[in-house]
């Protein structure tokens, strides 16, 4: 576990995991000077009073859907969704500033304009959020955590699930990608506890990948590595 503080300002809570690896290109580190501010979900300094007030998004997408990556890592799927629904706001959150930083660089070659990005833990944008905010949410090769005792620093606990289910809309959608069979087994475990539905109606539902699905670095990896990766969808019930 790690006890550093965030960049962000945001309140300290149990973290496990890295904000951030190797040194930052000197191009990345100018993404994250000149961009990053500009691409914040709320106003400065939001992040600092969760609860207190409520973080509206309707006038950052124009009252458009919102669609939330969580963990988005080097940020491949989340620019190639904000590229392909334009009509849609994405949200990405992502602790580790080296993929906030691998992500500002492609935002600024697709020149997409619908996406808004936190670098800092998801828990701190439920905590602002008001219910039924979210229209679709992604969770894409998640940290898998392999160690038993660790399982439960898992995105797929109660503590993130709650609060998922309360800020995503009714029927909203939610997909989750691993490559983790035992992540596979908690997620069918703890998924439909939390309030949502699991919609595969055969094998191919869970093989095959989304229509509209970019393979991600972490796929490609585990492909090379003879790891099979699982597609799993949920609606918000």
């Amino acid at each position: 576990m790690t006890q550093d503080t965030h960049s962000s300002g945001a309140p300290w809570r149990n973290f496990y995991g890295r904000f951030k690896g190797k040194t930052l290109r000197p191009s990345q580190e100018i993404y994250l000077d000149e961009d990053l501010e500009a691409l914040s979900p709320g106003p400065i300094g939001w992040e600092e009073n969760p609860g207190r007030a409520p973080l509206d998004l309707t006038p950052v997408f124009d009252g458009a859907p919102v669609w939330l990556e969580i963990g988005f890592g080097g940020g491949e799927h989340l620019v190639h969704q904000a590229q392909s629904n334009p009509q849609v706001g994405l949200i990405g959150c992502e602790p580790f500033i080296n993929g906030v930083a691998m992500l500002l660089g492609k935002v600024r070659k697709a020149e997409v304009q619908n996406l808004r990005l936190y670098p800092g833990d998801v828990r701190n944008l439920f905590d602002v959020l008001p219910d039924g905010t979210i229209d679709k949410a992604f969770l894409l090769y998640p940290d898998p955590w392999p160690k038993k005792r660790h399982h439960r620093r898992r995105f797929v606990t109660e503590e993130f699930l709650d609060p998922l289910h309360r800020v995503l809309k009714p029927g909203a959608e939610f997909r989750v990608a691993t490559d983790i069979p035992d992540y596979v087994r908690q997620t069918l475990l703890e998924v439909p506890k939390a309030g949502f539905e699991w919609l595969a109606e055969g094998p191919q539902d869970w093989r095959d990948p989304w229509k509209d699905w970019i393979p991600t670095r972490y796929e490609k990896k585990a492909l090379r590595e003879d790891r099979v990766p699982h597609y799993l969808t949920f609606r918000r019930v």
